[in-house]
């Protein structure tokens, strides 16, 4: 999940099949109900989309876990259970900690990692089933890389829980065990984001008074509210031990010497991060050619206040963009075809002329596996308080399903096992979902309003009952009965769900075939009285098209009276 090797290698025209992903941060003073929100869309063509449970369990002493590598499944190692550990429902648990993650990579030298230590997934299921909240979170985190090693690259994790909001860095140490850090709270009121290119540069270090951030050794102490920062206790010495930084300690930045920023990182990570923040800030703008690797110096801040509080229909929305309304829209340059379809098959790169050029690399990619949007809400019980909006393929034309944390039975379309990345299942969304999208991609700018006609009452439908049903949950005194209706919501939704996303299905194959556009009268296909299907609709190709094919071919086409 390198993504900066996997630009490299496409700057090359090398394919490859390693993930990237995005990750947006929101906290509860920029939400409009006060809960926190993160995003994560995992971005793999290997990738794929299911929903992973883990249910709470009481453990025997003695009693180990085994490790399989979360991209390969391979057998890592074996650990301690502790005497309890939480249930979990994808990537989030059942106190409504959640956590995401993009990978950076990070220096060359340090890129193997320790091969024996816990992987970066693994780590992430590893924290949930064990602390309750984000200061938790990190010290298991620190904990775990300590005593086992870590054995992944740079990574970057948002950890949220119904309070608080974080964003931890990490990367290891070659062949040293364990790994560097630092982990920092996102202010109140602010939004943060990463994608595959680490963000966080200078950081306060700790003072002899106060405790607005402390180093590991003293990792009692990030328990305290003012904490703020924490950060492993060698993350500079080790750099300074490998020869790779000689400056002051306040000048330290983790980012210029772990993960320095590079075209690749600006124009396929950061510019992702950049069509977030500009669609929530109006003076974004300034940093366009930053994102474009125009202006390395002119560096985004770490974290912006929006205009305007977000809900979470605003956050769904965010991971949905194809650069639209910048100079990098996918939408808008001959690649796109005379139908404006924002997708380009790999590879990323490409040469002409002994000129190297790129593809952009946008939020809203083919090859998603997964996404979601984790929602947090203090004001409820912890069981109902979180919710993980799930969905699969696309997250342009996905439909985020509300899964409740504290459900203990996961929908059969998102179940594990339902299908897999070569084998088909009709009941899993991961395929449903791919039928409807690759059909549209034939034809993207007619049919994509089509998907998003439906994923808009779906979604909306789902937002508004899902808060209705969580005040009546929230009201229960009866826990079997409260599980029972979370479990009971969570199932129907998603069967709701795949049944509409069928009928679309059906209705986009009848509407589009063969290149023709039938007519549609209230919501159904136009027949007319003696019901023969009306004489469908064949929009022209646009002028630039038709111009493109005259100069490649016209000779040939040219009409002779």
């Amino acid at each position: 999940m390198n993504l900066k090797s996997v630009i490299a290698a496409t700057l090359m025209m090398v394919g490859t099949t390693a993930m990237a992903c995005t990750n947006f941060l929101c906290t509860k003073g920029a939400s409009k109900d006060g809960s926190t929100m993160i995003t994560y869309a995992a971005d793999s063509h290997t990738r794929y989309g299911q929903l992973r449970f883990h249910p709470a369990t009481d453990h025997q002493p003695g009693e180990m876990l085994k490790v399989y590598d979360y991209g390969s499944m391979k057998y890592r190692l074996s650990i301690p259970q502790p005497a309890h550990t939480y249930q979990v429902v994808g990537f989030i648990n059942e106190f409504q900690l959640a956590i995401g993650e993009t990978t950076f990579g990070g220096r060359k030298e340090l890129e193997q990692g320790n091969a024996n230590g816990i992987d970066y997934g693994s780590l992430i299921y590893i924290t949930l089933q064990r602390a309750k909240n984000c200061r938790e979170a990190i010290k298991v985190m620190d904990e775990l890389t300590k005593t086992y090693g870590y054995a992944s690259g740079g990574e970057s994790f948002s950890i949220a829980d119904p309070n608080e909001v974080w964003i931890m860095e990490i990367i290891d140490k070659g062949d040293e065990q364990g790994a560097v850090w630092v982990a920092r709270r996102v202010p109140e009121g602010y939004v943060c984001g990463h994608a595959n290119q680490s963000r966080i540069t200078t950081f306060p270090l700790e003072q002899k008074k106060g405790f607005a951030s402390i180093s590991s050794k003293n990792m009692k102490n990030i328990f305290k509210p003012e904490v703020e920062c924490v950060y492993s206790d060698d993350v500079i010495s080790f750099a300074r031990k490998r020869g790779w930084y000689s400056g002051k300690d306040e000048d330290f930045s983790f980012c210029d010497i772990y993960n320095p920023l590079t075209f690749s990182g600006l124009r396929a990570c950061e510019a992702r991060v950049y069509a977030m923040f500009n669609r929530v800030n109006s003076q974004m703008k300034q940093y366009e050619d930053f994102a474009m690797g125009h202006n390395k110096e002119n560096r985004m801040p770490l974290w912006i206040k929006p205009d305007t509080k977000l809900g979470v229909h605003d956050i769904m929305k965010l991971m949905r963009d194809h650069y639209e309304g910048t100079p990098m829209d996918m939408t808008q340059d001959v690649g796109a075809g005379p139908f404006h379809c924002p997708y380009r098959w790999r590879p990323m790169g490409f040469e002409v002329d002994g000129k190297k050029y790129i593809h952009e690399r946008a939020i809203s990619t083919q090859q998603t596996g997964f996404s979601f949007v984790a929602q947090c809400r203090s004001w409820l019980p912890n069981k109902v308080g979180g919710i993980l909006w799930f969905g699969v393929d696309d997250t342009y034309s996905t439909v985020y399903c509300p899964m409740f944390c504290g459900i203990n039975q996961i929908p059969i379309c998102f179940e594990e096992g339902n299908g897999s990345m070569s084998e088909y299942s009709e009941t899993a969304a991961f395929w449903l979902f791919n039928r409807v999208t690759n059909f549209a991609y034939l034809r993207y700018d007619a049919m994509i309003q089509d998907v998003q006609k439906v994923q808009y009452e779906l979604e909306t439908s789902f937002i508004a009952e899902a808060e209705q049903i969580s005040e009546r949950l929230a009201s229960m005194d009866s826990e079997p009965r409260m599980m029972a209706m979370l479990n009971r919501f969570s199932n129907l939704k998603a069967e709701e769900m795949m049944k509409r996303w069928k009928e679309l299905d059906n209705f986009l194959l009848v509407k589009y075939i063969d290149g023709n556009i039938k007519k549609v009268e209230n919501g159904k296909i136009k027949t007319t009285e003696t019901g023969v299907v009306a004489s469908p609709d064949q929009p022209a190709y646009p002028a630039w098209f038709y111009k493109a094919i005259v100069d490649d071919h016209g000779e040939v086409l040219r009409v002779v009276e």
